[in-house]
């Protein structure tokens, strides 16, 4: 498991959640109804590739090829949450629509790290049908 990008999937895992309480309670009576649908926007993709990155670190502690670009699917997710999720909380809390042109960026970075973790699988190589105690996996 690559460390670095675990840690920051279990950070990211937290605060998604926190968000989305803060969202569901404080924010409620606070922000118009279109605003508080944003910010929850922002808390669901952050949760749901917050696991994707979980997964990323997994499997970016392989060796070889694979688990570099397993790695690099990890720091495009990481990317995407920040600009994406970030640029959501900030114009659901600032009211700021400009932020919404960042948006797409962070979605572009989802995306590519997306399609680079599907090539980490799909080339994986490097021992990835070898299961515990080094017998090959049956196909």
């Amino acid at each position: 498991m690559d460390r670095s990008l675990g840690v920051l999937g279990c950070l990211f895992g937290f605060v998604a959640v926190a968000a989305g309480a803060f969202g569901a309670h404080a924010l409620k009576d606070r922000l118009a109804a279109d605003l508080l649908a944003i910010f929850e926007t922002g808390a669901r993709y952050q949760l749901a590739h917050a696991v994707a990155l979980l997964f990323a670190a997994l499997l970016a502690g392989r060796a070889g090829q694979a688990g570099r670009r397993a790695r690099a699917a990890g720091w495009l997710f990481v990317a995407g949450i920040v600009v994406f999720s970030g640029s959501l909380y900030a114009l659901a809390l600032s009211g700021v629509r400009a932020w919404g042109a960042v948006t797409p960026v962070g979605g572009v970075a989802f995306l590519a790290g997306w399609a680079v973790l599907a090539w980490a699988v799909a080339r994986g190589g490097d021992g990835w049908s070898r299961v515990p105690g080094g017998r090959e996996a049956a196909d």
